[in-house]
């Protein structure tokens, strides 16, 4: 069953919240986090991407980054523009994007569950990107940025949040790009016990956004186990920073693709193979197709939109992997007509989640003279019914919005 814990925070001070909350490390570039933290000596992305402290030459995985990291947190305790909670708590963050809400609990979550597979995934990780993390978090000794758990709905737990939302908000403040971020501390031992009581009968959580990081917390966990032959297993090191979301909350966009080429074909002859697999009619509005329900896509090339839709017998609906949409089409599209094989390695696509719009894939499209496609989103009844048979997601299936910010909580470990 599930384990959910709670953590003395290191957390930023009240009037400071605003300006150290920073987007995650992985949706920015070094150059755009420069860009962003260069005029803001309290963001946290000088400790998330600590390459932003050093002339562009630095290698982001040189020891001195995570040193600087290190060190610059430690600036940032010392300093006081973070402070340590005085006991465990359990925290609420909630993040209102266009008038549209979710609600996760902050607390700690086990290792032994994510080994254990009560922490379900839906990704393959990749070694390169667990390495930084496993640097970062082991320099400065702990877990910077939360990782974004799901579960399915529980209405004692909906019942807890409802009540302590009601009170006066620890942080409340809205960042640059419109997201309204509000934070309640649960500080009552009895409410923070039946919490974690109603978490002990939940038997699954799952990963919604942050397998890197999760997978690099445990890691740094095990090191720490094989380091201390008697470790306690109360010790921080077990655990890992987690706000935790009902399912019901979670909104996934589109995540759309762009083919920089036609793979040798002439335009007429894409078609003509894409008809093969697809119902293809041009879309007549000025506007970009968007598409409204499963197995309906949008396609964009020279300059004219496309409704295509899948024809029978071109996925099996009792596999939960092959109906997913971004399987339909690499399935039926990308690989055999374009040439597509691996999209993880290939450089001929590209990936454009859905809040940049569709205009971003049309502006794509038209520089590569390539071809673009809009997507149905996939939900989060997808997601988890592909972790439940241990399976895993096609790659850039999910994009959620809106992004937690990293900076708020901290977890020492």
């Amino acid at each position: 069953m599930a384990v959910l814990r709670a953590f003395k925070a290191i957390r930023p001070i009240k009037d400071l919240a605003h300006k150290v909350a920073a987007l995650p490390y992985d949706v920015l570039n070094s150059e755009e986090a420069k860009a962003i933290a260069s005029n803001n000596p309290y963001s946290f992305l000088h400790i998330d991407k600590a390459e932003i402290d050093f002339q562009e030459d630095i290698y982001i995985y040189d020891k001195r980054v995570y040193e600087k990291a290190r060190d610059n947190l430690n600036d940032f305790i010392k300093k006081g523009i973070f402070i340590e909670e005085n006991k465990p708590c359990l925290y609420l963050y909630r993040l209102t994007m266009e008038g549209r809400s979710q609600i996760g609990i902050v607390g700690c979550t086990s290792i032994d569950d994510y080994l254990n597979n009560i922490i379900k995934k839906h990704e393959h990780t990749r070694q390169d990107k667990e390495e930084d993390r496993i640097n970062h978090v082991d320099y400065c000794n702990a877990n910077t940025g939360p990782i974004f758990l799901t579960y399915k709905d529980n209405e004692e737990i909906n019942d807890i949040v409802d009540k302590w939302t009601k009170k006066s908000p620890l942080y409340d403040f809205t960042s640059d790009d419109n997201i309204k971020h509000t934070v309640w501390v649960i500080d009552d031992d009895t409410t923070i016990c039946k919490l974690i009581d109603l978490f002990s009968k939940i038997n699954n959580i799952y990963i919604a956004d942050g397998h890197h990081r999760a997978a690099s917390a445990v890691k740094v966990g095990l090191k720490r186990r094989s380091e201390n032959a008697n470790y306690n297993k109360d010790a921080e090191f077990n655990y890992f920073l987690s706000v935790l979301f009902p399912s019901s909350h979670l909104y996934i966009m589109d995540y759309n693709r762009v083919v920089k080429d036609l793979n040798g074909l002439s335009i007429d002859e894409f078609l003509n193979m894409v008809t093969g697999k697809f119902y293809i009619t041009l879309y007549e509005k000025s506007e970009p197709f968007k598409p409204q329900e499963k197995h309906t896509f949008g396609m964009y090339i020279n300059n004219k939109w496309f409704i295509l839709k899948a024809k029978e017998g071109t996925f099996d609906e009792s596999n939960p992997i092959e109906k997913l949409d971004v399987s339909i089409l690499q399935n039926n599209l990308l690989r055999p007509i374009l040439g597509i094989d691996d999209p993880r390695t290939s450089d001929r696509i590209d990936f454009i989640g859905g809040i940049r719009g569709l205009k971003e894939l049309e502006k794509k499209a038209n520089k590569f003279n390539g071809v673009a496609f809009s997507m149905y989103p996939t939900t989060i009844d997808d997601l988890m019914d592909i972790a439940d048979v241990g399976e895993v997601m096609p790659p850039k299936s999910t994009w959620f919005e809106p992004k937690l910010r990293s900076g708020l909580f901290i977890h020492k470990l």
